[in-house]
């Protein structure tokens, strides 16, 4: 219906780390009502399978190789997307990697390799589309964020870092381009099911335990668990909304981790 006020039909998303997992999941989500995606990923074989596959019928998937450390690779794909399609509505800046490990194990080239990714290279991608986004006068940014920002969990030191890096710079982003039409909000996903995280999860029965107390709706996150939040706030549904870190978390935010043997590696 073109009076609904959560409708993304016909915008331009651009969904940088939409290869697998929770990038996958919302940029599909986009594709399937009606917006015209460009997803980002490192490799360009599993990218272009990805369009391949969330592809509907009729839609407009289209897939770029991208490595978001690297600032050329950034305003590259950028001015291929503003060159075929004249505007990006809408980002999700959802490119991310993470090595676990103890504070005093982390050498430098694993420092520079998460930061680069999680945090230089998602604020070069949100200042390249926010050029055209304030020429344009009007348009929506979305970093995925981390339940890391709210509690840093054990041996991710240094992607939680990054990630309440991300926190702070959408509120930066929403402060200074809100008077230029532009609102930036965050989602920050809880204990989600992506590829990545299965290791982690599967028969581990010390983790699920320790999982399951402490997210109040008692049950997993899921990549579409997502979905529903960045449409929101992509549309004019959350047009009075910026600056905002949206949790969907299934709760877990709203209270204390219960502890955890020190030993168990999270």
């Amino acid at each position: 219906m073109a009076d609904d006020i959560f409708s993304v039909q016909d915008q331009v998303v651009l969904v940088s780390g939409a290869s697998r997992g929770i990038g996958r999941a919302i940029a599909e989500g986009f594709a399937t009502r009606g917006a015209t995606v460009v997803i980002t990923g490192r490799e360009v074989a599993t990218v272009e399978q990805t369009a391949r596959e969330i592809c509907p019928p009729g839609g407009t998937v289209k897939a770029k190789a991208c490595d978001v450390s690297d600032t050329q690779a950034i305003h590259r794909i950028v001015d291929e997307v503003i060159a075929e399609f004249g505007r990006i509505d809408t980002l999700v800046n959802c490119a991310g990697v993470n090595k676990r490990m103890k504070v005093e194990d982390y050498p430098e080239e694993t420092y520079d390799f998460i930061t680069n990714i999680n945090i230089k290279g998602a604020f070069f991608m949100a200042q390249a589309v926010g050029r055209h986004q304030i020429e344009a006068g009007r348009g929506t940014q979305i970093n995925i964020d981390s339940l890391n920002t709210h509690r840093p969990l054990n041996r991710v030191a240094v992607y939680a870092m990054a990630k309440a890096a991300m926190s702070h710079m959408t509120r930066c982003l929403a402060m200074e381009w809100g008077p230029l039409g532009i609102r930036v909000n965050a989602v920050a996903p809880g204990f989600t099911m992506t590829e990545l995280a299965r290791p982690l999860w599967e028969n581990n029965d010390v983790m699920n335990q320790w999982r399951m107390e402490n997210t109040p709706v008692r049950r997993m996150g899921q990549p579409e668990d997502m979905v529903g939040a960045c449409i929101f706030l992509a549309s004019e549904a959350s047009s009075f909304v910026t600056g905002q870190i949206l949790y969907v978390d299934g709760g877990t935010s709203c209270g204390l981790f219960w502890p955890i043997d020190a030993t168990t590696k999270l």
